[in-house]
């Protein structure tokens, strides 16, 4: 007994006299579809039943076919009824209709089905028959939970969702990652990462690799990329990128489940911008440090022998992860502003501040330059070379500058005491560090206010 009832010359289903080998054919076509396949004639006969129907069931093709319904085997005699009216009506309806209920399977068990019937058609359009499709409801279910997932991460997740191929392109995009591009989702597909960021690029290549060779990390990845201004054009041989965004990336190995071996599909890669969290964490860590330099550096005074000296120890504990060097003049005259040299950090490497004996000698500063400007308006003054300044070019603007050659970022600001300016304290940084902002130039200020205040009572008891 095969998935179909052999008797001969009749086959309610199908033609009165199939050629020579033709109910082998079909039974074996039925075999080896993926879903359940049951047949019923005019009058609810079983005339065909396939393997998949058996896998669920547990009945086999000989104890299945030839049974009226599925009353007192497959379906609870309470049900019997029921199922059987549902099942027949499909042949007075048009199109397909759709079922849900419980069959019982060999071993007593019940299993719940989706089931698909459809009339089967005689030679004179008259019904002779259903034919129906089944499966479990759970696995059908699971499938049409993955795919809403997929749709709803692609249409309308509120985080960015790339599909990386193995060649490390991205192969689909939703909305929210192209935005984050600033491009068109098309403008987006096959291209190499490289042409849509900037900096961070090989941090992400490389973890896209490992994702591919060893699975799923175990956790998220915090990576500060940068996306390349008008990513939509070919930027080849440029080096640069807009403005640096933290991505709270998570990424998933993705294998084809058809394939009896794991053969890698790409890199699923779900990314978040924290970009406001992390700069809001990152300022509240420094806000704490500095407060603690700041503390640090009244107590360690507090211990100096004269105000000089305090004022210097003021000055190593503020550069501690803020700047490089730190120069002190004072004001020896006024119209134009003339400015004394007296103290300052080696113009090598960094080192401590420490008075510098110039004999009251001016510093000879070019027309225009920061520290007097600082004086002349009683605030702070930023100036910068660029971070993307070639090296020749960053080490004449310092030299002209008075400064050590190695500056590229310098911030100025007034010291006052007790209503007067008394000169001017400068910050200076190197091309390893990021231009000063307010941020900075308020803590310099805080600074300057306490050195300020050392110089001014170190003047008071001058001789």
């Amino acid at each position: 007994m095969s998935a179909s009832r052999q008797s001969g010359t009749t086959d309610e289903l199908g033609p009165e006299e199939p050629e020579p080998g033709g109910a082998e054919l079909l039974a074996a076509l039925l075999d080896g579809m993926d879903a359940a396949l049951c047949a019923f004639d005019a009058d609810g006969v079983v005339t065909h039943w396939n393997r998949e129907a058996e896998r669920i069931l547990g009945w086999s093709a000989a104890e299945a076919v030839g049974r009226r319904g599925f009353a007192g085997w497959a379906v609870r005699a309470a049900d019997a009824g029921e199922v059987e009216e549902r099942l027949l009506s499909a042949m007075d309806a048009p199109g397909r209709q759709v079922h849900e209920f419980a069959l019982v399977t060999k071993d007593g068990g019940r299993v719940l089905v989706r089931m698909q019937s459809a009339a089967v058609r005689g030679g004179d359009g008259k019904p002779s028959g259903v034919y129906c499709a089944f499966s479990e409801v759970h696995a059908q279910i699971d499938l049409e939970r993955s795919i809403a997932l997929s749709e709803a991460l692609f249409e309308s997740a509120s985080w960015g969702v790339v599909l990386v191929d193995a060649d490390l392109r991205p192969a689909v995009v939703n909305e929210h990652a192209a935005r984050a591009f600033g491009v068109g989702p098309a403008a987006v597909l096959g291209r190499p990462l490289a042409d849509l960021l900037g900096t961070g690029v090989e941090e992400l290549e490389s973890a896209l690799t490992h994702v591919l060779a060893e699975g799923t990390p175990p956790a998220p990845a915090e990576m500060w990329v940068s996306v390349r201004a008008g990513a939509g054009q070919s930027e080849a041989g440029q080096g640069g990128g807009g403005e640096r965004r933290c991505w709270r990336s998570g990424f998933l190995r993705l294998a084809s489940p058809l394939a009896e071996e794991p053969v890698p599909l790409g890199v699923g890669w779900l990314f978040l911008d924290v970009t406001e969290a992390k700069q809001a964490e990152q300022e509240a860590s420094q806000l704490r440090f500095r407060s603690q330099q700041l503390h640090r550096a009244a107590r360690a005074t507090a211990e100096c022998e004269s105000p000089m000296e305090a004022a210097t120890v003021q000055l190593d504990f503020a550069l501690a992860g803020f700047a490089d060097h730190a120069l002190v003049d004072l004001v020896a005259g006024g119209d134009p502003v003339r400015l004394v040299r007296v103290a300052a950090t080696p113009a090598g490497p960094p080192g401590p501040c420490l008075p510098v004996a110039t004999a009251g000698v001016p510093v000879r500063y070019p027309e225009g330059h920061p520290a007097p400007q600082c004086v002349e308006r009683t605030g702070s003054v930023r100036a910068s070379a660029g971070a993307a300044a070639a090296p020749e070019r960053a080490r004449q603007w310092a030299t002209v500058r008075q400064w050590p050659e190695e500056s590229v970022h310098a911030l100025c600001v007034v010291l006052r005491s007790r209503g007067r300016t008394l000169g001017v304290l400068t910050f200076l940084r190197g091309a390893a560090r990021g231009q000063f902002d307010r941020g900075d130039a308020t803590y310099a200020e805080s600074v300057a206010s306490r050195v300020a205040a050392s110089l001014d009572l170190a003047q008071t008891l001058e001789p």
